[in-house]
C-alpha cells in the first residue's frame, strides 16, 4: 500500500502550508501529494506550485470537480501539468452534488449522475489519447455541440498538443453502489470515508476489483496520546460534510454513513446544522464512526489499525495530516 499526503483546499485565503509538508512527504517516501477543490481555490494550481518545488512526487487531484470545467478543459488542464510536472499528475474527478453543482456553478445537476459521469470520462480519454479527433453524441457532453442553438460550424478537434502520458491515470469519487460499479469498469476510485471493516456498503464490486485497480481512499492520521482529542478534527469534517455539504434530500455523504449503520445519526447531523447549531452538529457525530474511518492515537494503536487498511483493496492510503510526526511515524510503520 502507497502513501500519499492529502492536502484539501484553501480555506479563507491562501495555505501557505502546502509545499513544506509536500516536500517532507517526497523526502519520506511519499508516493502523491493530493489537492482538492470545493467552492474555494481549484484544485490545479496549487497542485502546478507543488510540482514546482519538487521532483519525484505524484500530484493528484481528489478531486477536481466536474461542474467546474467542461472535459475537454479538464483534460487540457491535466495534458498541460503532465507535461510540466514530468508525467507525475494522476487526475482525479467528482461530480459533487446538487447544492454545488447548481447552487456555486450555476448549472444543472444531470438527472443521470453515471451517465453524465461516463461520457466526461470518454472525452477526457479520447483527448489524452489523441488518435483522432474528439467526437461523442451523448447525453449530457456532445462533441461538436449540436444543440438546436448551435451554429452548425463547429467541426471535431484534435488536441494541437500531444500528451505525454496518454493513459494517465484517471480516477473517481464515488459512493454509491451503483456509481461504484461503474467506477470499477472505467477508471480507479477515490473513496472518501473508508472504513476497512465495511466493504460491502459499497456493494460486491469492492471483492471483485480488476488486477491493478486503483484505491485512493483518504484518512485523518494523527499520532496522539488521547484518542477522543484526536478525533476531534475528523468530527468537525464528517459534521460539515454530512450537516453542509448538499441538500437535506438529497447528500451523499449522509447517505453513506446511514449505510455504515448510523441512519439516525446522520439526520440527527443535518437537523443541527440545517437550524445552524453547528456547534452541536459536531459532538453529535459518534465517536465510532469518526474512528473506522480514520487512524488516530498512539503509534501502536496505528500501527494495528493499519493492518486491517493493507488487507484490504486499497493501493493507497492518502493522509490528511500535515503534521511532521504524523507523516514520519506513518512511513515507517507502513515500511
Amino acid at each position: 500500500m502507497r502513501l500519499g499526503l492529502a492536502l484539501g483546499y484553501w480555506g479563507r485565503g491562501p495555505d501557505a502550508g502546502h509545499v513544506p509538508p509536500a516536500r517532507e512527504a517526497e523526502r519520506l517516501g511519499y508516493d502523491s501529494g493530493r489537492t482538492a477543490e470545493s467552492w474555494s481555490s481549484d484544485a490545479f494550481t496549487p497542485l502546478t506550485w507543488i510540482a514546482a518545488h519538487t521532483s519525484r512526487i505524484r500530484l493528484g487531484t481528489a478531486v477536481a470537480q466536474m461542474a467546474a470545467r467542461s472535459p475537454a478543459a479538464t483534460a487540457m488542464h491535466a495534458l498541460t501539468l503532465d507535461h510540466l510536472s514530468g508525467g507525475r499528475l494522476l487526475l482525479g474527478l467528482g461530480l459533487s452534488g446538487p447544492q454545488v453543482v447548481e447552487g456555486w456553478y450555476g448549472r444543472p445537476f444531470p438527472k443521470s449522475p453515471l451517465t453524465a459521469t461516463r461520457e466526461y470520462v470518454d472525452v477526457v480519454r479520447q483527448v489524452l489519447r489523441r488518435e483522432a479527433p474528439v467526437e461523442l453524441d451523448g447525453r449530457f457532453h456532445a462533441l461538436p455541440y449540436r444543440c438546436p442553438d448551435a451554429t452548425g460550424l463547429g467541426g471535431p478537434l484534435k488536441s494541437v498538443t500531444h500528451p505525454l502520458r496518454p493513459r494517465l491515470p484517471v480516477l473517481l469519487g464515488a459512493e454509491g453502489p451503483r456509481n461504484v460499479a461503474q467506477t470499477a469498469r472505467i477508471a480507479g476510485r477515490l473513496p472518501l470515508h473508508w472504513a476497512p471493516s465495511r466493504p460491502e456498503v459499497y456493494g460486491d464490486v469492492v471483492r471483485e476489483l480488476p488486477e491493478g485497480f486503483l484505491v485512493a481512499a483518504m484518512a485523518r492520521v494523527k499520532v496522539c496520546d488521547d484518542v477522543a482529542e484526536g478525533l476531534l478534527p475528523v468530527k468537525a469534517m464528517l459534521g460539515f460534510y454530512i450537516g453542509g455539504m448538499g441538500h437535506a434530500a438529497r447528500n451523499f455523504h449522509a447517505g453513506l454513513m446511514a449505510r455504515m449503520g448510523y441512519a439516525a445519526e446522520a439526520r440527527r447531523i443535518q437537523e443541527l446544522f440545517l437550524a445552524g447549531r453547528r456547534k452541536e452538529a459536531v459532538p453529535a457525530v459518534p465517536d465510532a464512526f469518526a474512528d473506522e474511518i480514520s487512524l488516530v492515537g498512539p503509534r501502536e494503536r496505528i500501527a494495528e489499525r493499519l493492518r486491517s487498511w493493507r488487507a484490504g483493496p486499497v493501493t493507497d492510503l492518502l493522509a490528511l495530516s500535515p503534521d511532521p510526526r504524523t507523516l514520519r511515524v506513518l512511513a515507517e510503520l507502513n515500511g
